[in-house]
């Protein structure tokens, strides 16, 4: 593709595309107090450019937007839960750097911070104020997280690195100095 612009939406909105697809076909466990929404390995893609951070933003939204149609979450998580994977992602992006054996480790860790701090907060809000039941929420929503972005996440970002696809969906690796920019 030769305009980098329509080449940005294009990765945007296929990171959306499976986000959502994986995130509703794993509805069941991935909504709730305890969750595990394997979705959230995407939010690994931020490394590799801004573009990933739309991509994940949207596809959380889309997939909290069809969740709540469904009856399996609330509508204040389309604004909170996404809003904590736009943090997430944001901050996923600015530690893109920071390795540990060539993995962005640090870069993983952001969203289960994020998500089981606000994710965690909003679940306990919505039952009523406790900080024993806050703990435990989140608690659940940071192993759910840890499961989705170590155990999946960071083996995405080795082997898209590996076969050279980081280069070819964003343009340049996530190293590099000048990522694509919308």
């Amino acid at each position: 593709m030769r305009n980098p612009k329509v080449k940005a939406m294009v990765v945007a909105a296929l990171i959306a595309a499976l986000y959502t697809a994986v995130g509703l076909a794993l509805a069941p466990i991935g909504f709730g107090a305890v969750q595990l929404r394997v979705a959230e390995a995407f939010t690994l893609l931020a490394v590799f450019s801004p573009v990933g951070v739309w991509g994940i933003s949207v596809g959380c939204l889309l997939t909290n937007l069809i969740g709540t149609a469904m009856g399996v979450t609330i509508g204040i998580d389309i604004l909170v839960g996404t809003l904590a994977t736009v943090l997430a992602g944001i901050c996923s992006y600015a530690l893109r750097n920071a390795r540990f054996k060539g993995l962005p480790v640090l870069s993983a860790l952001c969203p289960v911070i994020f998500n089981a701090l606000i994710v965690g907060a909003e679940l306990t809000i919505i039952i009523g104020w406790n900080i024993r039941i806050f703990l435990l929420n989140m608690l659940s929503v940071g192993i759910g997280e840890a499961a989705a972005c170590f155990l999946l996440g960071l083996p995405l970002v080795y082997a898209l690195e590996r076969a050279g696809l980081d280069q070819r969906l964003f343009g340049q690796s996530s190293s590099s100095k000048s990522p694509i920019r919308e």
